[in-house]
């Protein structure tokens, strides 16, 4: 698509607040995805370290009991 000006090319032939509207939208969406998948691969890597630490306890606790 040719646009003669750039007021022409952000009124998209007047469809322009829709267009803007979804790409904002989409944008949004993203960054939440993004967002919300590195909170959660924080929270299973923190798990999956606290889980190895109660391992390694347990073994240091039954290690002794064994003595």
């Amino acid at each position: 698509m040719f646009f003669q000006t750039w007021s022409d090319f952000f009124n998209m032939g007047g469809y322009g607040f829709y267009v803007w509207l979804s790409y904002g939208i989409s944008f949004i969406a993203i960054v939440a995805l993004i967002i919300q998948s590195i909170k959660q691969r924080k929270s299973v890597l923190r798990n999956v370290q606290r889980e190895a630490q109660r391992e390694a306890r347990l073994k240091q606790v039954n290690k002794g009991n064994l003595l």
